[in-house]
């Protein structure tokens, strides 16, 4: 799987990049079949303190899911975002399985 990870507004660190790639690798376990993410990491100028935004889009053959965060840090964001992708690919996986059965 690939994973794409863009930065804006900030310079993203190592540390962030290899996060970003576990937790969307851990996504592999709970749907074989992913193709690709495209991870957009953006801090927003404001004063809020939930200024750091995490967006994903998941490609998996025939969809796509997209999901966006905005939370005090880029590693909550990033759990929140991982927490959701996986509720949808059970969802997808099991509306499969119903299919076929």
């Amino acid at each position: 799987m690939k994973v794409n990870i863009q930065s804006v507004n900030f310079n993203i660190d190592k540390s962030l990049v290899e996060f970003v790639q576990d937790k969307m690798e851990g996504l592999e376990k709970f749907y074989d079949k992913i193709i690709g993410v495209d991870a957009y990491l953006k801090v927003q100028n404001t004063s809020d303190k939930e200024n750091k935004i995490a967006e994903f889009k998941l490609l998996i053959p025939g969809d796509e899911f997209i999901v966006k965060k905005q939370c005090k840090s880029f590693e909550e964001a990033i759990n929140m975002s991982a927490d959701s992708l996986k509720r949808q690919l059970r969802k997808k996986k099991e509306k499969q399985r119903a299919h076929h059965a």
